[in-house]
């Protein structure tokens, strides 16, 4: 629900925490945005053994073994079904949230979590592994090892019971359901106060002034010229975001590990703890954004990423010669995550509210969405073949579009800390070399001139 201007936050207008509100983004965020985190990783650590129940399966069917081409692409769908369900489910999300509401967007969603939680718990009882593929599939969806993958179905069946009991969102109800009294008890029940007839007003003020901007639709942001290097942004630092290898630690970082050198027995407390280093710099990233601006953290970020996959690259193409080469490699996934998680993984998709307005802005978020969901599947479907082709040297091309990314952000994308959407928009208005009258309304010259209350 955080797309909601009713609903977008924890604190309510006077400051004050309201529990209904609190739990009500905790359980949002834990049913949907947890889906995400667990099932990049969760695959990479059950890995040898998946790869040896196909081949098994295969064996019994065929009455031979896989090839290891074949054994590797099997792999390589298995980890790439996940982001590009990811990228079906970002083209759904519009149509079902008008349709349904947030909160029976979530609801729905889960069917994404639940159906592939039972198909991945049951896959190997069945002895098939087209069952863990479309599994995958579905539960990018929504976004022993059976039991493992099967774990992804918990929070969305914690998220299917709880959530009915909290209100839909306010918004929803007044704006599309046209419900006045409906939406007034649900910002009541979240506010945790009675008088809401001024927030009432504001949602319909705002909801005036977006129909008056009117939509500027993905086609139409492509062709306006006033848009033009805020939409080259997106996409390179959406692609970039993806493309730079961070993926490619995720789903292999046990691989990395013992091809480092870690022994099998501790490579499960490794990558937990390279979990735990990036919630941590995510946390921390949160709290120095505002201090130090959207463009340095974007620029350290890819920079750091850029030279720990330089690094990685010369440890694990010398890790024998030395006893404590492998530590430098682990140092050098540790310094990836911690880079990747200051800049490159959070600051892009806030950028997309900095330079868009609002009428152009649910546009942008479906062209960045596209962005990262196919990079993350090209990098899930192709990894593994860069690995075999690549060995030690696998990271430099994610090194090179480290250093691309990082001179791009450079030259280009310019620092929107405490500057409003008008002196943004007189950024962009020279880069796109476009006329200097009524900068603030480039975006918005097609429509009509209310729109300029946004």
């Amino acid at each position: 629900m955080s797309d909601d201007g009713s609903t977008g936050g924890a604190v309510s207008s006077l400051g004050r925490l309201t529990p209904v509100l609190a739990l009500a983004t905790l359980i949002a965020a834990f049913g949907s945005s947890f889906q995400y985190g667990y099932n990049v990783a969760a695959i990479n650590s059950p890995a040898e053994l998946m790869k040896a129940f196909y081949n098994e399966t295969y064996y019994d069917r065929i009455g031979e073994y896989m090839s290891e081409f074949s054994l590797t692409l099997l792999w390589s769908v298995s980890v790439s079904m996940f982001p590009f369900g990811g990228f079906l489910g970002s083209l759904m999300v519009g149509p079902l949230v008008n349709k349904l509401g947030r909160k029976g967007t979530l609801l729905f969603n889960n069917i994404f979590s639940i159906v592939p939680a039972v198909l991945m718990g049951c896959s190997k009882v069945a002895e098939s592994f087209e069952m863990i593929v479309v599994a995958r599939l579905l539960v990018g969806t929504c976004a022993g090892w059976p039991v493992l993958l099967g774990v992804t179905g918990i929070p969305a069946a914690l998220q299917l019971l709880l959530l009915p009991f909290f209100p839909e969102s306010p918004r929803y109800l007044l704006i599309q359901r046209k419900d006045e009294e409906t939406a007034k008890n649900a910002l009541r029940r979240l506010r945790g106060w009675d008088d809401v007839d001024t927030e009432i007003e504001e949602i319909q003020e705002e909801d005036k002034a977006e129909k008056a901007a009117g939509f500027v639709s993905v086609r139409k942001l492509f062709s306006m010229r006033s848009l033009r290097w805020q939409v080259v942004s997106i996409i390179v630092l959406m692609g970039g975001q993806q493309l730079s290898g961070v993926n490619a630690i995720y789903y292999y970082a046990d691989q990395i590990y013992l091809s480092a050198g870690v022994k099998e027995q501790d490579v499960q407390y490794v990558t937990a703890g390279t979990g735990a280093v990036n919630v941590l710099m995510t946390v921390c990233a949160v709290f120095v954004v505002e201090l130090l601006g959207r463009r340095f953290l974007l620029l350290l970020g890819f920079s750091i990423c850029f030279a720990a996959c330089c690094v990685l690259t010369a440890a694990l193409a010398l890790q024998d010669a030395a006893s404590w080469v492998p530590y430098i490699s682990i140092t050098c996934v540790i310094s990836y995550v911690v880079g990747h998680a200051l800049g490159p993984s959070p600051i892009p998709a806030l950028l997309i509210t900095e330079i868009f307005l609002q009428s152009s802005r649910p546009a942008a978020f479906m062209v960045g969405g596209s962005v990262h969901w196919l990079s993350n599947f090209t990098v899930g479907l192709i990894f593994p073949f860069i690995q075999v082709g690549l060995g030690a040297y696998s990271f430099i091309i994610f090194a090179v579009i480290c250093l691309l990314t990082t001179i791009y952000i450079f030259l280009v994308v310019p620092e929107t800390k405490s500057k409003t959407f008008i002196e943004i928009n007189r950024i962009f208005t020279k880069m796109n070399k476009v006329s200097e009258v009524h900068p603030e309304k480039m975006e918005l010259k097609d429509f009509p001139p209310s729109a300029s209350r946004q």
